[in-house]
């Protein structure tokens, strides 16, 4: 059963609707700007704990805690998350070409730092497998590995010293460059970042990651290569240096993964029933170091792209679980968080850190509830620094190796969602490719700056070619569908209405141009003869006016609606363009004129605020009847058909009683 609705109102054009029902325009404005200003410097109690709560947000989240019913699930979570932090902190300070011991304090320091001031209850902190291996290239290019070095030289010592000076380095500059993007409001930036670019660019980096560790599995003693195409110089040199593969290196390498890849398989498969991750692992430095300050020169231009990786990671990771779980995060208090952590941890020898991939995974599916479980995570990386931490000092590195191999797992099955993206998005599957393809044939940071481009680039195009439409309205409705779309929905005689989908500006003006002048036959050609048919009409009228006889055609003001076939007005739906700089406003203006040229009127609908400011301040208004802008389409719609028929009236009552008329005019 259907049901029909009638409204019956009045016709509204923009004007006529804020008078009826818009708001008076404030006339103190310095006034109130005054005040506003005022209101923003004023100090009170309750504004410095609004402000403490919005900085900190520990003390906004933790009086409220749950006790009974989150303690349990943070509790856990965060000691199964610990666990995992010991061997992927050791394994990634491996990609970061420093001790294993580093990462240890990595998975520590920036983990109590993010529960304080972080917005993410699902989020885990500590080291990154992409961040470590861009920072690494970094402390390679700086400090290059010695091929004979004895490990317990002194020199050893020094050179351990120097590269862990220049991570640091890289942690204080990347958070001191997120503190100042977090007073300069920059959190939008990390939109830039598009689901299929992250994707991309981290199942790209697993290849750099998986390459890179191939040495130390096979117990090679190799320059490490840094730079476009290092990818495939690591691997042209591993495959030189296969014959000098040591082999109880290999063994080991062999088994950690005939243990490491089933047990990874086993907690991916069952882990809703698993409370817990199947644990599989079995120097001394001075902890507070100043970081090597006077690299900051030399590692400025990675660690720009260093933090905006780690950024932006972080955040789009926070925001998944914070939608999936139904709260909001702040971008730019996570700006401040992730720059606090790693400008503090950097005095702490600890290199960069963001969220993780597979820790946050975990840390949610444990039953993680709020930012506490990172205590408990904290808790069990210092109980392995201050007890067991020794133990692990002499542990091959073919082992780290196999870990951090084994832990791009979920890296490499992003692969899966190809198919589906093909399927959604074409555009979106090409970003997702050319990203892929430009981080690992070039480098990681070149190809995301890459994948970002083309991504940007894949924006500007679908706006230079929006979509534009004839629009037909649907029988004894008020509801208007592109025809093309709708065979059910009819164009209104003697009225083209037109939407575009997209907004009018200097890049897709002459395409908008074009599409509208084919939607509306208005070649150059035809406006020339319409223009010089409508002067003879007017001519005639004029002529015919001065001898005093009426004219039982149309006038020149009834020209306007000769044919019921012909284009009498066009209507253009703007509730699709989002704005229009000064190029498109000149061309609705240009259109405007063209129009009149023919005999055509122009006439607007929902224009929203800004785009109608735009073009009355660049003078439309001077070309076109400000009465012909109207609230919706079918306002417009029915505006000219009742000009149709009062002009229909008149020329049937000029047929009929043109000379008495006329007679009596005189």
């Amino acid at each position: 059963m259907s049901a029909s609705v009638a409204v019956y109102r009045n016709i509204y054009t923009e004007d006529r609707f804020k008078q009826a029902y818009g708001s008076e325009e404030s006339s103190g404005g310095g006034l109130w700007l005054r005040d506003r200003l005022a209101g923003t410097c004023r100090c009170s109690r309750r504004a410095c704990l609004h402000l403490l709560r919005e900085r900190v947000p520990i003390f906004s989240w933790l009086p409220t805690y749950r006790l009974k019913k989150w303690l349990v699930g943070d509790t856990v979570a965060g000691l199964t998350v610990g666990i995992l932090h010991i061997p992927q902190g050791m394994a990634f300070a491996l990609l970061t070409s420093v001790a294993p011991i580093f990462g240890l304090y990595t998975s520590f320091f920036p983990v109590v730092l993010y529960m304080i001031f972080g917005t993410g209850r699902h989020v885990s902190t500590g080291t990154f497998a992409v961040v470590s291996l861009m920072t690494g290239s970094v402390v390679e290019q700086l400090v290059p590995t010695p091929l004979e070095m004895n490990s317990s030289s002194p020199e050893a010592a020094e050179f351990e010293a120097q590269r862990i000076g220049v991570a640091s380095a890289v942690a204080l500059l990347s958070g001191i460059i997120m503190l100042c993007m977090f007073v300069l409001q920059l959190g939008f930036l990390s939109t830039y970042l598009s689901e299929p670019i992250v994707k991309a660019f981290t199942s790209a980096a697993a290849f750099h990651v998986a390459i890179s560790q191939l040495q130390s599995m096979l117990g090679l003693r190799l320059p490490r290569h840094t730079g476009t195409f290092s990818l495939f110089k690591t691997l042209a040199v591993v495959m030189e240096n296969l014959a000098h593969t040591n082999t109880a290196e290999l063994l080991i390498s062999l088994v950690c993964l005939a243990v490491l890849v089933p047990v990874k398989e086993v907690n991916t498969r069952y882990r809703h029933r698993l409370r817990t991750p199947i644990p599989t692992l079995t120097t001394s430095t001075s902890l507070p170091q100043p970081p090597a300050f006077h690299m900051f020169p030399a590692i400025a231009g990675d660690t720009i792209a260093i933090t905006f990786v780690g950024y932006a990671v972080s955040v789009s990771l926070a925001m998944i679980y914070a939608d999936k779980h139904g709260y909001s995060i702040h971008p730019n208090q996570e700006l401040l968080a992730h720059g606090i952590s790693n400008t503090v941890s950097s005095f702490f020898t600890c290199f960069p850190s963001s969220a993780t991939l597979a820790t946050t995974n975990i840390l949610e599916s444990a039953g993680g509830y709020t930012q506490l479980s990172a205590l408990f995570t904290s808790l069990v990386v210092l109980i392995v620094l201050l007890l067991i931490g020794p133990l692990f000092y002499f542990l091959p590195k073919a082992v780290l190796a196999c870990i951090n191999v084994t832990s791009l797992r979920q890296m490499f099955l992003q692969f899966q969602d190809l198919p589906e993206l093909w399927r959604i998005s074409k555009l979106d599957f090409m970003v997702w490719v050319v990203t892929w393809l430009s981080v690992v044939v070039l480098n990681v940071d070149l190809g995301l700056a890459i994948g970002v481009g083309f991504s940007m680039m894949t924006v500007i195009c679908r706006t230079q070619r929006a979509e534009c439409s004839v629009l037909g309205r649907a029988s004894n409705t008020e509801i208007y569908r592109p025809v093309e779309n709708h065979n059910k929905c009819y164009e209104v005689p003697g009225v083209k209405i037109l939407t575009y989908n997209g907004p009018i500006y200097y890049g897709n003006r002459s395409f908008f141009r074009e599409k509208m002048s084919k939607l509306l036959g208005l070649t150059p050609e035809k406006i020339r003869s319409r223009e010089k048919a409508r002067k003879a009409v007017e001519k005639r009228d004029r002529e015919t006016t001065e001898r005093g006889i009426a004219n039982t055609s149309f006038s020149s003001e009834n020209e306007f609606f000769k044919s019921e076939s012909d284009v009498q007005a066009v209507l253009i739906d703007c509730s699709s363009v989002i704005f229009v700089d000064v190029a498109g406003a000149r061309l609705f203006t240009q259109m405007c004129t063209e129009c009149q040229k023919i005999g055509v009127h122009v006439y607007l609908a929902n224009c929203n605020e800004n785009v109608l400011k735009i073009l009355t301040s660049s003078g439309l208004m001077s070309h076109m009847n400000p009465q012909h802008i109207f609230v919706t389409v079918h306002d417009a719609v029915m505006y000219i058909q009742q000009q149709k028929v009062r002009a229909s009236l008149i020329v049937w009552v000029i047929k009929r009683k043109g000379i008495a008329i006329m007679y009596l005019l005189f």
